[in-house]
């Protein structure tokens, strides 16, 4: 099975958060990570945003690094950014949270690991899985 993995599950990794805990044991029981491309700079970006640039950031971005490189990474090519248009207005989900479906759908990945609450209902409305240890709807 690969898990779907979205910007908000991946930075409970690196940043001390609630429910940081129970995400990791999801993710660690499956290697096969899928994401999109815009991953990267929601990621590092909110690295940056929450840790500052001290050696906490430093320590994070090493980490989430070394992550990224095992990640199955899905291009925004022109056919996943119209399914992303598509799925925005059947859903009425956020740019990027159509993004992140796109892509999902793209690589029939069951599940999407997020904490993102308009993510998770889209994702539904979608008929996709939503994993999100600790987190109730």
């Amino acid at each position: 099975m690969s898990l779907y993995v979205d910007t908000s599950a991946l930075l409970k990794l690196y940043i001390e958060e609630p429910d940081s805990d129970a995400c990791e044991a999801l993710l660690v029981t499956d290697s096969d990570w899928v994401t999109a491309r815009h991953t990267l700079v929601e990621a590092r970006r909110n690295l940056q945003r929450l840790l500052g640039s001290g050696d906490e950031h430093l320590d994070a971005l090493a980490q989430f690094t070394d992550d990224w490189q095992r990640c199955r990474v899905v291009e925004l090519d022109a056919g996943l950014c119209l399914s992303a248009a598509q799925i925005a207005e059947r859903t009425g989900a956020r740019t990027l949270d159509a993004l992140h479906l796109a892509a999902a759908v793209a690589t029939r990945t069951a599940t999407i690991v997020t904490y993102d609450r308009r993510l998770a209902q889209a994702a539904r409305r979608e008929g996709l899985a939503v994993a999100h240890p600790g987190q109730d709807d």
